[in-house]
């Protein structure tokens, strides 16, 4: 238990991670070219990155949230890699704004499966006292993969016009094309080696008993697959025992649900945005609904619990401006500086990459050593990521020399990272081992959906307003993405409440696990 092999795994996990943010993040720096070529909008790239993307990524994270609870982990994550690396691939050949999105909603399905698998397998493999530690290293694989993601996309669409000037490329593929077939392609031989890892027993890093395999893994996936796929949904209620109080007010939720869609629609228009986030919301609701009905104690020690409830959102806002600060930051160098995107993914890649592997490492060695003196370790890390990104980010929007900005750039990425490990190991530390991967499918599908799927629609959707009143699109990027750090203030009274709560819940996760009818001895 973290010893050498431990460490191998966490090593492959990594790259496997570094995968996952090089098919998600690669389309920041396609941006541009994707615009001009498939002729979208800000609000529709932001849509492709985020919605499209993040509403599948949320929803199927808690089905294989829970095959990743009571199957092989590593055989499922090298599943979910392959299919992720060819729906990756095959986005190289959208000719339209919708087939790219189905694509991408792919990406979506097939990346769900990783991160709850290797999070619960990850805690197996390390004592808590590594924890935050070895899913630091593990998380700096958004940064990793991200950077390298920047670099590769933009060094492929220089490198493609340079070579077919004339456009006679083959097949008659952009740049951007190009790109995403030589990213994707590379996953599949990844997936073979992640099959052969072996498996850590669950609850070994703790001392607690094994619990017993589950006789049929896939019928427990299906069950879970079928409470967040509307309209299966109601059938899974029923069946799960659900009498007609739960159906009524699963009717209302959807009604309700429905009417906050439909409003937002006829405010700030974007029927794919709302429609979306509106069934990936009701999914959310109906599965909270059913875990409750299948696994109460599962339930209980995430849904009755205002420490993780806190933990999740106040993160949840910190990936709001992460994400959205974090995409959008290639297409505004593009724009405000007039750089070529050879350049510009050189210099944010390399940022990404080692700022960032830095930030959320000595984030997560840093959690570890607080966590002898407070429990509440983890909150602290994000208050200080909050602390260090939002003024930074003022800096790197509006500084007018291009070297200063790719220097304030690095720095930001450094700190903007620091928090990722030690969001995944609070919530870890909040629950059973049992219970690991679905309660960070649901830290996972709480930050996908107000990070993920708001932050980049949100900017882009306000830069398109701005440029419609008049704005320049550069300085109209600038003004939507200093916009988004109001989100910080929620994210730090989030923290800071959570923090009243944390100390307790934790101390008496077993306590409380076993009130709401664990059998533990």
């Amino acid at each position: 238990m973290g010893g050498p092999y431990a460490r191998y795994v966490l090593v492959v996990l990594t790259l496997v991670y570094v995968f996952n943010f090089v098919d998600r993040q690669i389309i920041s720096i396609l941006a541009e070219e994707i615009k001009a070529d498939i002729g979208i909008s800000d609000a529709q790239i932001g849509f492709l990155y985020g919605t499209a993307f993040a509403v599948f990524y949320a929803v199927f994270g808690i089905p294989l949230g829970r095959l990743a609870d009571v199957w092989v982990r590593k055989s499922l994550i090298a599943v979910g890699l392959a299919f992720w690396s060819a729906m990756t691939a095959l986005s190289g050949t959208a000719q339209s704004f919708v087939s790219l999105a189905g694509f991408r909603i792919g990406v979506g399905v097939g990346e769900a499966s990783a991160s709850p698998a290797a999070y619960s397998l990850l805690s197996d493999s390390f004592p808590p006292r590594l924890r935050a530690t070895a899913l630091s290293i593990y998380s700096s694989g958004v940064y990793i993969g991200g950077g390298v993601g920047l670099f590769l996309g933009g060094w492929i669409v220089d490198a493609w016009s340079a070579a077919f000037p004339e456009g006679d490329a083959p097949f008659g593929l952009a740049g951007w094309q190009a790109a995403y077939f030589a990213v994707g392609l590379p996953g599949l031989a990844m997936a073979l080696w992640v099959w052969s890892l072996r498996e850590p027993r669950r609850g070994q890093s703790e001392g607690l008993p094994e619990p017993p395999r589950h006789p049929n893994p896939f019928a427990a996936f299906a069950r879970e697959l079928a409470s967040v796929l509307p309209p299966l949904t109601v059938f899974s209620l029923a069946f799960s025992g659900g009498g007609r109080g739960v159906l009524a007010r699963n009717a209302i939720g959807a009604l309700a649900i429905a009417c906050a869609a439909w409003a937002l629609i006829a405010s700030v228009g974007n029927v794919p945005q709302w429609v979306a986030l509106g069934i990936g919301a009701y999914a959310a609701f109906s599965w909270a609904q059913g875990l409750a009905l299948r696994d109460p104690p599962a339930f209980a020690m995430i849904f009755r619990s205002p420490a993780l409830l806190l933990t999740c959102f106040g993160f949840a806002c910190i990936a709001f401006v992460g994400y959205g600060v974090g995409f959008w930051a290639a297409p505004f160098f593009l724009r405000a500086h007039g750089v070529s995107p050879g350049e510009v993914g050189t210099a944010l890649g390399l940022a990404a990459a080692v700022g960032g592997w830095i930030g959320v490492t000595l984030g997560g060695i840093l959690s570890d050593r607080l966590r002898a003196r407070t429990p509440n370790a983890r909150l602290v890390i994000g208050g200080l990521t909050i602390v260090l990104t939002a003024p930074m980010t003022v800096w790197l929007l509006t500084e007018g020399d291009l070297r200063v900005a790719y220097v304030v750039n690095f720095f930001l990425n450094v700190a903007a990272a620091t928090w990722l490990g030690s969001a995944a190991t609070a919530v870890n530390e909040l629950v059973l081992p049992r219970m690991r991967a679905v309660a960070s499918a649901f830290y996972l599908l709480t930050v996908t959906f107000v990070g993920l799927a708001l932050g980049p629609y949100a900017i882009g959707a306000l830069s398109d307003s701005l440029v419609a009143s008049g704005r320049p699109p550069d300085a109209a990027l600038r003004q939507a993405m200093l916009a988004a750090l109001g989100m910080f203030a929620v994210a730090g009274v989030s923290l800071l409440l959570a923090s009243r709560h944390l100390p307790r819940e934790e101390a008496t996760r077993v306590e409380r696990a076993r009130a709401a009818g664990e059998p533990i001895l």
